[in-house]
């Protein structure tokens, strides 16, 4: 079984993929005419604009449920990870993926509000890749062909979301614990976050946004509070590292220079396991929302990847690098001979992953460093697996939709619930490797099938992009008429704005 996994991981993240998301994101970044830079006064505003309804959840609300999934296990085992196996130059190459991902966030964030759609069950917003890929040629020829790709990508998300990537995040959980108090055992930690799941995810997605809404801030906040305490206590280090960083990332660096592809593999592969650009995870969220124009939220999640990456995921690397404390091996695996140390004396015991932060943080809070990064891991990776059964449950939702009897719609929900808690169980108990190696798997097949997507359907959202700079130009509070456009299919906004419309000759 490990070698099939090894295997397929292999195929699905060959170079070509690595590389076609650092293409795909120039690319963007080319056609949004450097968005991620010139709007981010705009994303800033966004973010705090609006209220729920009975119908959507919030922009601020829609970004905490986004950072969710995004600040999860990622952010600090994640970097670690590429820091061991890619050398200090993979978090270059994280910065430079979230850098050009943030503008393909904007594009499938703002395809994700365009196509959404209200749940008949729930009369909750929907929507993500495989809405947009079934909709937004529904009036052309090739409608057939994309909805089979829409279904292929729904099934792909349940899959990856529904079982692969929550263990990712619970063996997080469990050997962040182990490594602040061995004597919890794992079955233990399973125990303990499967009941706790299960309270938030049967309250459905306006218990979710509350939660992440509450959660993730607050801890994000006191991490990166955390380890600016130790950068000041190391501050004579920031040169030092931003220089072996840069170094590392193209190859110039003695020790490292033998492994620049493998920084640029990992730094790709964990910068979107973190960030998520590119993935179709981030649209689900931002269909959720309530705004009055798509792009909106589209700004909203192009600053969500530089929250997740260039804050929360550099607190780690500096965390990390400037204290020393990181082992890198030369094979892209623990069993691999070592390349290089840091000059902090990690434990020969210490496994690649929390136990990296753990030890970095306790330099500075001696005896309270694992207890902190546990406590963080907890939070992080819990909202994370909560984002993750919201994404399953959204495309299961797509699946199902067209079913006329709503108890199987309900019953497959509920499969769907007892399918993730047995894998949160299994990933507590289960080994870190093969809980990554399914994980990337995961990620993988949705970045695959989501960014070959958006390429086709970029049209709507550079659209969208145009209208609303168009509206602000004049002074306006943008709203969204896709007929205007020549955008199709967006049912949603076109019986909004045809409302709105006649209640305004009504009114006149």
């Amino acid at each position: 079984m490990a070698f099939a996994i090894d295997w397929v991981n292999g195929i699905i993240w060959s170079p070509v993929l690595v590389y076609l998301c650092l293409i795909v994101g120039v690319f963007f970044t080319i056609r949004t005419r450097l968005l991620q830079i010139r709007k981010i006064p705009t994303m800033i505003r966004s973010t705090f604009k609006g209220d729920s309804t009975a119908e959507g959840v919030s922009s601020f609300q829609a970004l905490a449920m986004s950072l969710a999934g995004r600040v999860g296990t990622g952010n600090i085992a994640g970097v670690a990870t590429a820091i061991a196996f890619g050398g200090p130059g993979a978090v270059f190459w994280m910065w430079t993926v979230a850098f050009l991902g943030s503008s393909t966030s904007f594009v499938e964030s703002t395809l994700g509000q365009i196509y959404k759609e209200k749940d008949k069950l729930t009369g909750e917003f929907r929507g993500g890749p495989a809405y947009y890929f079934e909709k937004a040629y529904k009036h052309t020829k090739y409608s057939g062909l994309f909805k089979v790709y829409a279904s292929i990508f729904a099934f792909a998300t349940v899959l990856a979301c529904g079982i692969f990537l929550p263990g990712v995040q619970a063996n997080g959980i469990a050997t962040g614990l182990q490594g602040a108090w061995p004597s919890i055992h794992p079955w233990m930690a399973a125990v303990a976050v499967t009941i706790c799941l299960a309270f938030i995810v049967v309250g459905g997605v306006k218990r979710i946004a509350n939660f992440a809404a509450v959660v993730v801030p607050v801890m994000a906040v006191l991490y990166i509070i955390g380890a600016i305490i130790v950068a000041f206590v190391n501050i004579d280090q920031i040169v030092p590292v931003f220089s072996l960083i840069f170094s590392s990332a193209f190859g110039t660096h003695a020790a490292f220079g033998a492994i620049l592809g493998t920084a640029i593999e990992w730094g790709v592969k964990r910068g979107i396991y973190s960030n998520e650009a590119g993935q179709g995870t981030g649209p689900h969220a931002a269909a959720a929302a309530e705004v009055k124009h798509p792009a909106s939220q589209g700004f909203v999640q192009a600053m969500a990847v530089y929250i997740d990456t260039l804050f929360v995921c550099t607190a780690t690397a500096f965390l990390i690098i400037s204290t020393g404390m990181y082992r890198v091996y030369s094979g892209g695996s623990e069993d691999s001979p070592v390349l290089a140390e840091g000059s902090g004396n990690l434990p020969d015991t210490a496994v690649v992953g929390p136990a990296f932060a753990q030890n970095a943080f306790d330099t500075v809070f001696s005896g309270f460093g694992p207890m902190f990064i546990a406590i963080s891991l907890v939070f992080f990776a819990f909202t994370t697996i909560i984002a993750y059964y919201y994404m399953a449950e959204t495309n299961l939702r797509y699946l199902t939709r067209n079913f006329k009897n709503l108890e199987i719609q309900r019953a497959a929900i509920r499969g769907l619930q007892f399918v993730i808690l047995v894998a949160t169980v299994m990933g507590c108990v289960n080994s870190a490797g093969s809980a990554w190696a399914l994980g990337d798997i995961g990620v993988g097949l949705m970045a695959w099938l989501n960014i070959i997507g958006i390429l086709f359907l970029r049209r709507p959202a550079l659209a969208a992009l145009r209208d609303y700079e168009e509206q602000q130009k004049q002074g306006l509070e943008p709203t969204f008429n896709p007929e205007a456009l020549e955008i199709y299919n967006a049912d949603f906004w076109q019986i909004r704005h045809d409302t709105g419309m006649m209640q305004q000759v009504k009114k006149n």
